[in-house]
């Protein structure tokens, strides 16, 4: 069975449900998780996960539910994995711990895309799921939400440190989420009545004593203009110090951070830029769009006029070439596995070559030694090489490798000058890529 890679798809919001209840330790495990599974089995619907996960995965049932939790059991805790293998995906997970620990369950689910519940009776059903388990695992706080939003929100911490976090908990409401589970401590705290007066779409007081919130039917529109007015009036009413228009602005503006925005990318790096943006998290994807709309790569500085040549000043200009390519053999080494197209020496595998070492973050991964020694001699060479392949360039070597030329049309190139500049940050493999440089040359060969 394979599983759909929740995480090695593509960058987009999901729901994320969060969910720590308390159990009854003296029962029989079985006994005490029959609601849970009762409940996810009437309500998830078609996000109803096909293959649990302990030891080893396999096909979703009751019998290897419980094979899956006592393969992962010791002393103090259990848990289990639960996926999918089609749309929607789902990243789900449940974890008990036992005394001497307190007993707590956390439950974590994840389901994407969040535009599956844009149908207000998929929501009902989720809604209700989450209703069947804090009416029989009391919670202090549970919630679910766009994890994009929840992002921007600073959930968990709320602008505290991990260990005041991890110690305090959500001790106030700090947010009102699309759906929210307050627990009887902090349900005092604000005030039962308070919280049962709460403008919202739906707010029920749960037999031991939660209550249950939920801000506007569906969860794939909260960041719409109607859903943001209702998300701020919970939050004001069970937040009487907060200013209303203040909260109200800070949900518009985080509307805005993850409003779409077209892609409008330099065009000859557009097929880089794209693929840098699908790997930024699905939180920060719009602004990054934005701020590579924006963004123009520098001229390249690695050029002469062809009248400036330095003559080549090498013994045995055959056995410079020879050396030349050798080099760049050595990219070939190190990156085939990784960029299958760096054996064509093409534009396009120096555009995945760019990719790559950005996607490693190659100048701060790796020892600077090793950079300077090896890894631009090889990327210098390599670049001259699809210059002179491509573009009917031809070498004139000299001693210093910085000194060496590439002559295209009516521009000398320094191609281990570039890999210099190209290797010295993250950010310069975009500021100096090579694909860029080749493009550059491109334009002015005829020149």
């Amino acid at each position: 069975m394979k599983v759909l890679e929740f995480y090695g798809l593509k960058p987009e919001d999901s729901l994320l449900l969060d969910f720590k209840g308390a159990f009854d330790q003296q029962a029989a495990l079985e006994r005490a998780l029959e609601p849970f599974l009762q409940a996810l089995e009437e309500y998830a619907g078609e996000w109803m996960p096909d293959v649990v996960n302990g030891k080893r995965q396999r096909k979703y049932s009751r019998p290897s539910f419980w094979k899956a939790l006592g393969e992962r059991r010791s002393d103090r805790s259990t848990g289990l994995g639960l996926y999918r293998t089609k749309w929607p995906a789902l990243d789900m997970a449940l974890r008990l711990w036992f005394p001497p620990l307190p007993p707590e369950m956390s439950i974590f689910i994840n389901v994407k895309p969040l535009s599956f519940f844009s149908e207000a009776e998929r929501c009902h059903h989720f809604v209700e799921l989450v209703r069947a388990w804090a009416s029989r695992y009391p919670v202090t706080h549970a919630a679910a939400h766009s994890a994009d939003d929840r992002e921007l929100a600073g959930s968990p911490n709320f602008g505290r440190d991990d260990e005041t976090e991890s110690r305090d908990g959500f001790d106030e409401v700090y947010e009102v989420f699309w759906l929210n589970v307050f627990g009887p401590r902090l349900v005092e705290t604000v005030g039962r009545e308070r919280m049962l007066s709460t403008p919202a779409h739906r707010v029920e007081e749960l037999p031991n004593g939660c209550v249950l919130l939920v801000t506007w039917p569906t969860a794939a529109d909260f960041a719409s203009k109607e859903a943001r007015l209702a998300q701020a009036r919970a939050h004001a009413h069970l937040r009487p110090d907060l200013d209303f228009d203040t909260v109200l602005r800070t949900l518009h503006e985080r509307s805005a951070l993850l409003a779409p925005v077209e892609p409008r990318f330099h065009p000859d790096l557009a097929p880089l830029l794209s693929r840098v943006v699908d790997r930024a998290p699905s939180h920060v994807r719009q602004r990054r769009i934005a701020e590579l709309n924006a963004w123009q790569p520098p001229e390249p500085e690695e050029w002469r006029p062809a009248g400036s040549a330095l003559p080549p000043d090498v013994e045995n200009l055959e056995l410079a070439l020879q050396q030349y390519s050798l080099y760049a053999e050595h990219l070939v080494a190190l990156l085939h596995s990784e960029v299958p197209s760096v054996f064509d020496a093409t534009p396009e595998s120096l555009t995945d070559a760019d990719f790559y070492f950005w996607r490693e973050e190659f100048p701060t991964s790796r020892l600077r030694e090793a950079i300077d020694e090896h890894a631009v001699p090889a990327i210098g060479a390599y670049l001259g090489e699809v210059l002179v392949r491509n573009l009917g360039g031809r070498w004139i070597p000299r001693q210093k490798l910085e000194e060496a030329q590439v002559l295209v049309g009516n521009r000398l190139w320094l191609p281990f000058v570039r890999a210099r500049n190209y290797m010295r940050s993250r950010q310069s493999l975009l500021d100096s890529s090579l694909t860029w440089l080749y493009r550059v040359a491109e334009r002015h060969r005829g020149s």
